[in-house]
């Protein structure tokens, strides 16, 4: 349900889903949101995966010579590691610099929402992630009684149906780690150059519309030598005091208060019930949560010390306060490995970009208390946003404008981020709580009802060129929101019968995916119906892949039966649906599902867990597996349009 963050070193409606924006029923004031106003045509693109790489170029500039690159990355961090991955795997040319001495050894954020644990799922690497954290299942709630403490209730982390995998609990310079990993398998080298620290960015007078124009100016010092890199475009990702954000003037809007927690990473020695279980304690001498960590034995506690100046802290107390708090259960410190205190504040960015070619991201743009654990998810997330966009246009399958998506629905998503954690700060404040009455119940309602959003399935992004919802989307599919993250729920694959989850067929490839729903085919009816709405479908993938290309590049078709597997057969399947690809040019015959029973893993029921219209319908999803567009499968001039907006047609 939630995670936890702590500061980074730089203060860097139906069966099976549950959906709709979370409902805040707390007595707090009204607060106002930090979003606010100031807010051709080719004949040919390249959507072949090669190796990424960085070349140099024989351009001075300030007498220094400029090394040129198409994206440059300002910032290891996990907005910047996400968008290499993207870009690695699109094979676009890039390089990360990263003012640090190497790789992250001892990242404090340690939350894993499950938002980013289906991401990593979309890479591919999620199974090292599961195997190596600690999973976090059940919160344990406490109440002062007396001058001690006693447990009140239980509850489920993350509420049932809300996704297919669960909140999970790993280092971050681990999760940093996976990622590079990620890099290094699918281009063979890293572009990480560390001990490069970028001093300022400027982008040209005069911006040439052309994608292929590097108009991007950066400085930095490395070893002590002036560097200067030419790119494309530049993404900022290097934290809160970012060296981007103030070279080109944009402000951080907000403002922080006087109440200071403390937070440590340990191992105990103590009789209190719940240690490895997430807990949040609220007796009379203040409020402590427990955090199991990754292992068999070290934990994290986060520490209310009320209003103090941080540089005032030590160590002694906040020992002496958790001792307090536990009280009448004793706890031993055997060894603290980390600690450190912070005051809460929220800022956001009052711009996300600059002309289009330098993009803000994670703690370069929005900051926040750790409680929710949302800093390292939200920022990774980011990253996740803004690199398939990127190598869309640097590819020339998509006009730059599209960009602006990045700055509309990310932005939004932070400022929501903002809102929501003075929301969070205020109901674990022990004088608010105090002074609105408050109780222990009231706590525990409102802290999971927060549980859809800090498990990273509350953003919706609005209507765009990416997102075009519609008025019959809730009558073609009720479970399925446009804009939103695409559910996932158990099929069976036609091909050989194993069961699994559909979102497993949508890989973060740079493919779009349309998802066609199309009933009983052995119906005759329902039949009809897939093989004109598959003939269409076809027209409309030819437009938009180049010639040469495998046929399934650029947009992929996914059927999704609900017929009897054992009766249909493969001669009634459409043949966009299993297109002829690669070298040996041989049918791939693994997009192809029935919703039915398998042998060992049950019946998943997806048409009735995703709401499907008894005549099917048509769901297109991006290659960030959100959800952009519901139709009827009679509505294929539709899916024309919708691509036709971004897309630069082949035919």
């Amino acid at each position: 349900m939630c995670s936890l963050d702590a500061p980074p070193p730089d203060a860097d409606p139906g069966a099976g889903f549950q959906y709709g924006a979370m409902q805040m029923s707390l007595s707090v004031e009204e607060q106002p949101s930090l979003l606010h106003t100031i807010c051709q045509k080719k004949t040919s693109y390249d959507t072949s995966i090669t190796f990424a790489h960085f070349t140099k170029r024989s351009q001075q500039r300030d007498g220094v010579m400029a090394e040129q690159v198409d994206v440059l990355i300002c910032g290891s961090g996990s907005a910047g590691l996400c968008a290499a991955v993207w870009l690695a795997r699109c094979g676009i040319n890039y390089k990360v610099v990263e003012r640090r001495a190497g790789p992250l050894e001892n990242g404090q954020a340690d939350g894993v929402q499950c938002r980013t644990v289906e991401i990593f799922e979309s890479f591919g690497i999620a199974e090292d992630l599961l195997k190596e954290a600690y999973h976090v299942l059940e919160v344990a709630f406490w109440a002062a009684e007396g001058e001690g403490i006693k447990r009140t209730h239980y509850a489920a982390d993350t509420e049932p149906g809300l996704s297919h995998q669960p909140h999970v609990i790993l280092n971050q310079a681990r999760i940093h780690g996976m990622l590079i990993e990620e890099i290094k398998r699918v281009s063979g080298s890293v572009e990480i150059e560390y001990g490069c620290d970028v001093q300022s960015v400027e982008v040209d007078d005069v911006v040439d519309e052309d994608s292929a124009a590097c108009c991007v100016t950066t400085r930095a010092i490395s070893n002590g030598q002036p560097r200067v890199f030419r790119s494309k475009y530049v993404l900022a990702c290097d934290g809160a005091h970012s060296a981007v954000r103030k070279s080109l003037g944009i402000a951080m809007v907000g403002d922080s208060t006087n109440a200071i927690w403390g937070v440590m990473d340990l191992h105990a020695r103590t009789d209190f019930p719940d240690i490895r279980k997430k807990a949040i304690i609220h007796s009379r001498a203040g409020n402590l949560m427990i955090i199991p960590r990754e292992g068999d034995s070290m934990i994290r506690f986060y520490i209310e010390l009320g209003d103090a100046a941080v540089s005032d802290i030590t160590l002694d107390d906040l020992q002496e306060r958790a001792r307090r708090i536990f009280q009448p259960y004793s706890v031993e410190f055997m060894e603290t490995v980390w600690w450190s205190a912070y005051s809460i504040g929220q800022r956001l960015a009052d711009n996300f970009a600059r002309a289009r070619r330098v993009f803000l991201t994670g703690d370069a743009c929005h900051t926040h208390s750790p409680k929710a654990g949302q800093g390292m998810n939200v920022s990774l997330q980011d990253g996740y946003n803004i690199g398939w966009k990127l190598a869309s246009v640097l590819r020339g399958q998509s006009s730059p404008r599209i960009l602006e998506t990045y700055i509309s629905e990310r932005q939004k998503t932070a400022a929501q981020l903002i809102d929501f954690d003075r929301f969070f700060t205020k109901l674990f404040s022990s004088s608010y709580r105090q002074e609105n009455g408050i109780s222990s119940q009231d706590f525990k309602d409102q802290f999971v009802k927060a549980g859809r959003y800090t498990a990273g399935q509350g953003v919706r992004y609005e209507e765009s060129v990416f997102v075009s919802p519609g008025p019959a989307d809730e009558r073609l599919a009720r479970n399925v929101i446009v804009g939103m993250r695409f559910p996932s729920a158990q099929v069976v694959r036609f091909c050989d019968a194993r069961p699994m989850q559909l979102v497993a067929a949508l890989p973060a490839d740079s493919r779009w995916h349309v998802i066609v729903f199309a009933g009983d085919i052995l119906q005759q009816t329902a039949a009809a119906r897939l093989i004109k709405a598959a003939a269409k479908l076809q027209d409309i993938i030819d437009a938009f892949t180049p010639d040469g290309q495998d046929a399934n590049s650029v947009i992929q078709g996914v059927l999704v039966l609900e017929s009897k597997r054992v009766k249909v057969e493969q001669n009634m399947i459409p043949g966009v649906f299993t297109p002829v690809t690669r070298k040996w040019k041989v049918k791939h015959l693994q997009k192809v599902f029935v919703d039915d029973e398998s042998y060992n893993s049950g019946h998943g029921k997806a048409y009735e867990a995703y709401g499907i219209h008894p005549e099917g319908c048509l769901i297109i999803i991006r290659p960030d597996q959100y959800v952009a567009k519901i139709c009827s499968l009679d509505d294929t001039k539709d899916v024309l349009n919708f691509f036709g907006q971004f897309f630069i047609s082949e035919n």
